[in-house]
């Protein structure tokens, strides 16, 4: 682990001198090897979706595991989106004379090697050699095991695409074993490593925040509301809802909570009801809402503040803006947050007072990912007030240093 350290170490100066045009000739190039390596990729993939099968891996897991035809297009069309992306390494902002006659202003600088840790899904494995690759950061990556074959064969696209521009592999390295002392020792070398990002289920990203000796950009749950205030469009807050839930279970933005304005709740849960039914979404409610959905379960504490990732669903109705953001106050994870209303003036209040990483009006909280916010992919979400939050593109994975610009000034 030391010697992938200090290679990307190594790696991460040489970055520094890379021209923009060379950076994204190498993802162009991944890309290609993408595409070109499709039948390789799904034969990889098919043998970790069996070896996952034969362990035990729930469906949530499989389905954060398989490689589709769209997964792998999706992939490439990131790489393509961020080589597109303005380079944000040596933007120089803020520039201003100062009393004395000196220049000071701010360079947008790589934070230098990143260490991401994640579990199942493989195609975290390309969206962060691209980011890493346009923001001038060496990476370190360390993919699950029930990921390894499918891993390994992406990094080895990324590999020949990296030499196709005459750049280091070390630039972007995999960790070729499963044994968990490596994840220890990866966030145990500040030396080395300057920030880690965790990408996994609870227990993994618990363990870091706990144990790790670099800086950690994270979220350590999604428990995402929608809240439908009474003046809502109610063809609008069914599909909002439905989407929300039910368009995939198994991801960190899909709503895990419903928030329902009492004055309307009447109206649009036996509707909502019905459709989660027939989707087969087992239902969780507080008492009002069992009245309205008389066969659904109770829901308890523990369902307020559970991240499902499964087809569950808690439903609470509410009086009114000032309980559903308290509500969302004491139980949210600061993740993502919707509020479908006419209302202009509720809209705003929510967007002010809601301290999440997204605060979304009319639409689905699905749309909290880098790719639809046009970063080309995300490395992460973090809901950490520093360094970063929400989807974390290009931007995120810099810094800044203060530049000065002077003629000879000396302080007197």
């Amino acid at each position: 682990m030391k010697t992938l350290g200090q290679q990307a170490r190594d790696s991460s100066r040489l970055l520094t001198c890379i021209d923009t045009d060379t950076k994204n000739r190498a993802l162009i190039a991944i890309a290609n090897e993408i595409r070109t390596a499709v039948k390789i990729l799904k034969k990889e993939n098919a043998c970790d979706l069996e070896l996952g099968k034969n362990r035990g891996l729930n469906e949530t897991l499989l389905d954060r595991l398989e490689l589709t035809d769209n997964c792998i297009e999706l992939m490439t069309k990131s790489l393509e989106q961020v080589a597109g992306l303005p380079d944000p390494v040596g933007e120089i902002s803020n520039m201003c004379y100062r009393p004395s006659g000196i220049q000071v202003g701010r360079m947008r600088v790589p934070l230098g090697v990143i260490g991401v840790i994640y579990e199942s899904r493989p195609n975290v494995t390309a969206d962060a050699a691209g980011l890493c690759l346009k923001s001038g950061n060496s990476v370190i990556l360390r993919g699950g095991s029930e990921a390894m074959k499918s891993n390994q064969a992406i990094v080895q696209c990324i590999h020949r695409g990296l030499l196709q521009v005459e750049l280091p592999i070390t630039m972007v390295q995999f960790v070729e074993t499963t044994d968990r002392s490596a994840v220890r020792q990866l966030i145990g070398m500040p030396d080395y490593v300057d920030v880690i990002i965790p990408r996994g289920g609870k227990g993994l990203i618990k363990h870091i925040i706990n144990n790790s000796r670099v800086p950690v950009i994270k979220h350590l749950d999604g428990v995402c509301h929608i809240y439908i205030e009474e003046s809502a469009d109610l063809g609008m807050a069914e599909e909002i809802a439905f989407n929300s839930k039910c368009h995939r279970y198994g991801v960190c933005n899909a709503m895990e909570t419903l928030l329902v304005d009492r004055s309307i709740a009447h109206k649009i849960l036996p509707i909502l009801g019905r459709r989660y039914a027939d989707a087969g979404v087992e239902l969780r409610g507080c008492e009002q809402t069992k009245e309205l959905l008389i066969h659904i379960n109770k829901a308890t504490r523990e369902d307020w503040d559970t991240e499902y990732l499964a087809p569950i669903l808690s439903i609470r109705v509410v009086n009114g803006i000032e309980t559903a953001m308290e509500h969302i106050h004491q139980h949210g994870s600061g993740h993502t947050e919707t509020i479908v209303t006419k209302a202009y003036a509720q809209a705003r209040r929510f967007m002010a007072e809601v301290d999440s990483s997204s605060v979304i009006v009319n639409a689905s909280t699905l749309f909290a990912d880098g790719f639809e916010y046009g970063l080309g992919a995300e490395i992460g979400i973090s809901t950490n007030k520093l360094h970063a939050r929400g989807p974390v593109g290009l931007e995120g994975l810099t810094s800044q240093k203060w530049i000065v610009l002077g003629n000879g000034q000396v302080r007197t």
